[in-house]
């Protein structure tokens, strides 16, 4: 019975904290050992009832936990506090910019900043991304090895949210490698109908990729090409930074001619994908012109 009275206390505590908090800041707070309370963390977060970012180690309520608290729809929609990057580019954009994060087995949003258009029904802090049909969780499972990947999908579900969703595992592989060509990816009608998503991954001071940057927006405001390449210019400069803060220098992800790895799934592969020529270009400056209008699978 303790235990579970202190697992509500921890719940508790990671809820009352929208901007997440630490294992030593929960020590502080709670009281409790610091060995008990890593192993109870890690049993709610294998139940998804809290996630740990792996970009700032602080926990955040999970996707079960609120969608045991759907009827709190109007809490605030910036739950976390984002990095400037983030704020920034939805500030010049006037879209929402969110950060997404491999956990587990899922990808879920850790932080997001809303503009001036937001689109409070598409994505909230917590909210699980599907693998297959995300733009967010695409730009990271490209940098994972195909084992990998089929492995995370055979887990899943590959749900047909729209007529454009992948539906296949070898759809999905087929569409990494182009994200893996290009540097990024673009959701269009894809999981939600009249939205329109792009998205970049953010490497680590190895090449790794430890997270994605993304910009949705309402399909309607992104048909013009002007508007679609400034959004990609502008999601590119967003991971430029953040990557940039990470320690990642430039040029080519990874080492030896492999592909970046995702930071949470680095298992090897016999067969990696060829990578882009040079994922660091300045932002803007790398496949603007052949930004897609409608994604063709």
């Amino acid at each position: 019975m303790q235990v579970v009275v202190r697992a509500l206390e921890v719940l508790r505590a990671v809820a009352a904290k929208p901007k997440g908090a630490t294992l030593q800041e929960l020590h502080n707070e709670l009281g409790i050992p610091t060995g008990s309370l890593h192993r109870l963390l890690a049993t709610l977060a294998a139940e998804a009832f809290v996630t740990r970012s792996a970009m700032n180690r602080r926990y955040f309520l999970g996707p079960v936990a609120h969608q045991l608290a759907e009827g709190n729809q109007h809490r605030s929609a910036l739950l976390v506090t984002p990095h400037h990057a983030v704020v920034a580019a939805a500030e010049a954009s006037g879209e929402t910019v969110f950060l997404t994060e491999l956990i587990g087995d899922r990808a879920v949003c850790v932080a997001l900043s809303e503009g001036r258009h937001p689109l409070r029904l598409f994505v909230r802090i917590g909210q699980e991304m599907p693998l297959h049909a995300a733009a967010s969780s695409r730009s990271i499972l490209a940098y994972c090895p195909d084992p990998v990947v089929r492995r995370l999908l055979g887990k899943h579900d590959l749900v047909a949210f729209t007529e454009e969703t992948p539906r296949t595992v070898e759809e999905v592989l087929d569409h990494l490698a182009l994200v893996r060509t290009r540097g990024y990816d673009v959701c269009d009608d894809e999981l939600d109908r009249c939205v329109w998503a792009v998205s970049s991954p953010i490497f680590t001071s190895t090449g790794s990729v430890a997270a994605s940057v993304t910009l949705t927006a309402a399909g309607g405001r992104m048909r013009d090409e002007r508007a679609r390449a400034e959004a990609l210019r502008t999601i590119q400069a967003a991971a430029h930074d953040l990557s940039a803060e990470l320690g990642f220098s430039g040029g080519r992800p990874g080492t030896a001619g492999v592909p970046a790895r995702s930071t949470q799934l680095r298992q090897e592969s016999k067969h990696p994908a060829t990578p882009r020529a040079d994922p660091w270009e300045p932002p803007g400056a790398m496949s603007v012109d052949h930004l897609p209008a409608k994604e063709s699978r």
